[in-house]
């Protein structure tokens, strides 16, 4: 067993054609992709094996276990425990920092559960999994936690970085890292945290239902969604980052129609302040309902744009686009 190992993984914004990686989905809608963009907010595992018992730091709270089915009855162990019994992990401490606030809509915990696939690996001597097949298997463990499908557009921005278009193709998706000005999309692109946890997985679900039950509105709203997309990954690799901020709103504005709890009166008071503040557009990132706001401004107003943000009670998250993906050290 090797003593320490160390793994970080990136969240990412979602930029269009979210919801339409949870399977089949984006199999109903010719040409759908999703688009997004990893961004320098890393979730971070430090494995240490050994001792007589499972020792989890959450930041400042500690819970310790002895064995990996006590671990996973708390709800803020869960996912660890549900990694780490994948691959018997023996006892160990397991520090997990996150520099995203919780519930913010940026596909924290798919991050994480990257980067501790990654480290138990590394950790038990198992083979690295290739991309594909650590995105699969972090998809289908979040699943059995929560009990409902899950998507992978997470998974993948946490694990090669940069901005990706993925197309949701018969066979499996094809995901495809854009040729993007990382660095000026980065002087272009605001965070701010709305100061609430955001909902995804039950509204997810409800959205897959209805559309497999062939509601006309979801199937108009999705298939709307993913012609916006196609028109994302091509303003994002055109280096047009107006058009990508009014992309943003303008899907936005669809995505209200796939849940009435997808927007709140904070989210809307920030997107209207920031528009009239000088922002391209933008949206709530993830599948709203709180968490995160992601604007798109011209340089030139992005001072008046976060000023007034935080005025209107937003939190500015100092992260930018980042071509920096899975990370793993140990010794």
């Amino acid at each position: 067993m090797i003593q320490r190992v160390r793994a970080a993984a990136p969240c990412r914004v979602d930029l269009s054609g979210g919801t339409l990686d949870i399977w089949p989905l984006g199999l109903l809608h010719p040409g759908a992709c999703t688009v997004n963009v990893a961004v320098d907010l890393p979730m971070e595992v430090e494995l240490r094996p050994g001792g007589r018992s499972y020792r989890v730091a959450l930041g400042d709270v500690v819970v310790e276990a002895e064995s990996l089915a006590e671990l996973s009855r708390n709800p803020a162990t869960a996912l660890v425990a549900m990694v780490a019994g994948y691959y018997e992990l023996p006892p160990a401490e397991i520090a997990v920092r996150s520099s995203s606030p919780l519930g913010a809509g940026l596909g924290a915990s798919s991050a994480l559960a990257i980067a501790l696939i990654a480290a138990c690996e590394e950790a038990t001597g198992v083979e690295r999994s290739g991309t594909r097949a650590s995105v699969q298997l972090a998809r289908d463990l979040e699943a059995q936690l929560m009990g409902l499908p899950t998507g992978i557009q997470d998974h993948y921005p946490a694990v090669v970085g940069g901005a990706l278009r993925i197309d949701h193709l018969a066979g499996g998706e094809c995901v495809t890292s854009l040729d993007v000005d990382l660095e000026c999309l980065g002087r272009h692109l605001r965070l701010v945290f709305t100061g609430q946890s955001h909902v995804s997985a039950r509204n997810n679900w409800e959205i897959v239902r209805r559309r497999l039950d062939g509601e006309e509105e979801m199937c108009e709203v999705l298939g709307s969604i993913a012609r916006l997309a196609q028109q994302m990954a091509d303003s994002l690799v055109a280096g047009d980052p107006e058009q990508v901020g009014k992309l943003m709103s303008e899907e936005w504005q669809l995505r209200r129609r796939l849940s009435p709890v997808a927007s709140t009166p904070v989210i809307e008071n920030l997107l209207e302040v920031a528009v009239a503040s000088g922002a391209w557009g933008g949206r709530a990132c993830g599948a709203g309902g709180g968490g995160c706001v992601a604007v798109i401004c011209p340089e030139s107003a992005a001072e008046a744009v976060e000023r007034h943000l935080g005025a209107a009670g937003g939190t500015l998250l100092r992260a930018v686009p980042t071509s920096t993906g899975l990370r793993v050290e140990s010794g």
